[in-house]
């Protein structure tokens, strides 16, 4: 067994290790953020708001609550004379439907969809002040956690012409976001929570940088490999995305007029999920792609000598850098780009990137200097080794030809003699 064997076999079971690592690292840093950061929840609950078939399904359950609340019925009765008591039936029905579309144009309206905000971001505090602030005993014994929409309720009763004055309970309208009996396990599972956000994605660095260095003369295609890991990490996020969102759809609606409104909270609860997949394919791309460069090709090796100028001088490299991190920066593809601690590890990235390929430039051509034209020289050439069309094999007859040819080339002028010609010609037309 070659003495290489057992290292490329423990670089390929540390490279293993740190995709299973960095794929449920993943799903860590998206629920920490999604359900720890107010901001993000927040944000995400006012997205949610926004869309028609959830607004749809909010305004149905205000109206539930009210007229589950309220005897619309009685209250038309009382408010009728005595011939007309016997429309008080169809009209509360009639008031239903005029309730369903006030309540729609509540929700769509600015200030309803702030007071919505306030609510989540109110309802998120309190969780995490139960959570953080009352430790466990006092957070078991501190009741459940609600998100109040009672306020919504008797606004849409207002608007629909409906008594509701003193007749909506305190209770009405509050959404349980997390029951009494569930504050222990919820504690625990946001302290594993940020354990998990933090160390997984350190750990999966590690172990791939690990993988880089015991490499050694495989260094270069280590990285792509990790290169192409990052991507497998990111298609496996979106497309386990997709999947589990039709398991959690159908597992959680019992009809199929409910399955719209569950697909799309699905849909923008899920999305930084997405966001983050997406960007860990850019981020594989970007690696494969510094691999490639650095490598042998006659493409790679021709962008390469026209960047050797440019690199040798650290100020006109780090110059390109900076520009090419500010547009990305910019142009913001990845919520990560917007996040300081993300930001400082891709900068990091990129710098050590610009390093190894300085080294590789350098260590290549030496001698290189900038002259006028080079870059286009660079570009014109790339493209002729991306476009050159590869050599034809010459035929096994030809080869032999040209085989015997040399000889007597050779017995011309007398390198070899008469016997040295006819044993390598035997040999030629043996190997025939």
């Amino acid at each position: 067994m070659s003495p290489k064997r057992p290292y490329r076999r423990t670089v390929a079971a540390i490279l293993v290790v740190a995709t299973l690592v960095g794929f449920v690292s993943v799903f860590a840093v998206w629920t920490k953020r999604q359900l720890l950061e107010t901001s993000t929840y927040t944000e995400t609950s006012t997205k949610l708001l926004e869309n028609d078939e959830i607004r749809t399904a909010v305004a149905g359950f205000v109206v539930d609550e009210l007229y589950a609340n309220v005897d619309v019925q009685a209250n038309l009765e009382k408010r009728l004379p005595p011939e007309a008591k016997p429309l008080a039936g169809p009209a509360a029905g009639g008031l239903r439907q005029l309730a369903d579309r006030a309540a729609l144009t509540a929700l769509e309206r600015p200030a309803v969809q702030q007071a919505w905000e306030k609510a989540n971001e109110k309802a998120h505090a309190a969780l995490l002040n139960l959570i953080e602030g009352g430790g466990t005993v006092v957070g078991a014994q501190s009741g459940a956690v609600t998100l109040d929409l009672g306020s919504l309720v008797q606004q849409i009763g207002t608007q629909a012409g409906i008594d509701v004055a003193g007749k909506i309970p305190p209770s009405v309208g509050q959404l349980e976001v997390v029951r009494s009996d569930q504050i222990s396990f919820v504690q625990d599972l946001v302290n594993l929570l940020r354990k998990l956000a933090l160390i997984l994605p350190l750990v999966a660095l590690g172990l791939y940088g690990l993988a880089i260095y015991l490499a050694k003369d495989r260094r270069r295609e280590t990285l792509r490999t990790v290169g192409f890991c990052f991507i497998g990490i990111g298609l496996a996020v979106v497309i386990g995305r997709g999947l589990a969102g039709n398991y959690v759809v159908g597992a959680l609606t019992t009809t199929a007029a409910s399955e719209p409104a569950a697909s799309a909270a699905w849909d923008i609860l899920t999305s930084l999920l997405q966001g983050i997949g997406i960007a860990m394919i850019g981020y594989g791309i970007v690696i494969v792609a510094g691999a490639w460069l650095a490598g042998p090709g006659a493409v790679a090796v021709s962008l390469r000598r026209g960047m050797t100028p440019g690199l040798r001088a650290r100020r006109i490299a780090y110059a390109g850098l900076a520009v090419i991190l500010l547009l990305v920066f910019w142009w913001a593809p990845t919520q990560g780009t917007e996040r300081l601690g993300p930001s400082l590890i891709l900068i990091g990235l990129a710098v050590a990137g610009l390093e190894a390929l300085r080294l590789q430039a350098l260590r290549d051509f030496p001698n290189e200097t900038w002259q006028p034209g080079g870059v286009r020289a660079a570009l014109a050439g790339a493209w002729e080794s991306l476009t050159r069309r590869p050599a034809a094999t010459p035929s096994p007859e030809a080869s032999r030809l040209e085989e015997l040819e040399r000889l007597a080339r050779l017995r011309d002028s007398g390198i070899l003699d008469a016997e040295e010609v006819e044993g390598e010609k035997r040999r030629i037309l043996t190997a025939a």
